[in-house]
């Protein structure tokens, strides 16, 4: 087994502009690491946790589990409200995504129940973000659009309903 090497403190704020790099270049893995080397110092760098818990939800779509599991940890240890409403929309939204990218029979439901909960958390950021942040605004007409776009995304029945979103709990 290998002994991870710590980096200084110093080369936070430039590891941390690679780890973005590596977002944007759809290289979620080596984010993921770059963050864990810089929580490793500092474990409660909330640009780090941002960074990992996007990184992650980046790798959704390749494997939804363990990263869903996971983004959801580094949320727990976000420390401002709207942050931890805001990243839980996008962990719903990201979510959804993905079953709308599969699909198969029976996914509309699943898509909308993953969409409403995310917008759900964005209503909840809204009321907590300063007036000229509205990230929010644009994530839920994102999953607001998806919802007109695609009329097999629509609720499910009533006992359906409860179990789709038993994950999230």
């Amino acid at each position: 087994m290998y002994e991870l090497k710590k980096i200084s403190p110093e080369v936070i704020p430039g590891a941390l502009s690679k780890a973005e790099r590596y977002r944007l270049l759809n290289d979620p893995l080596e984010a993921e690491s770059i963050c864990l080397d810089v929580l490793e110092v500092e474990p409660d760098n909330q640009d780090a946790l941002i960074i990992l818990l996007l990184a992650l939800t980046d790798q959704f779509k390749r494997e939804l589990f363990p990263a869903f599991t996971r983004a959801k940890e580094v949320l727990g240890r976000l420390s401002d409200r709207y942050c931890k409403e805001y990243y839980s929309g996008m962990i719903c939204e990201r979510r959804a995504k993905v079953h709308l990218e599969r699909g198969g029979p029976g996914s509309g439901p699943v898509v909308y129940g993953w969409l409403a909960q995310a917008m759900k958390h964005y209503e909840r950021a809204l009321d907590s973000c300063s007036p000229g942040d509205q990230d929010a605004v644009l994530r839920w007409n994102t999953c607001a659009r998806i919802i007109m776009q695609h009329p097999d995304v629509r609720p499910a029945e009533t006992e359906e309903r409860e179990e789709l979103l038993d994950a999230w709990d």
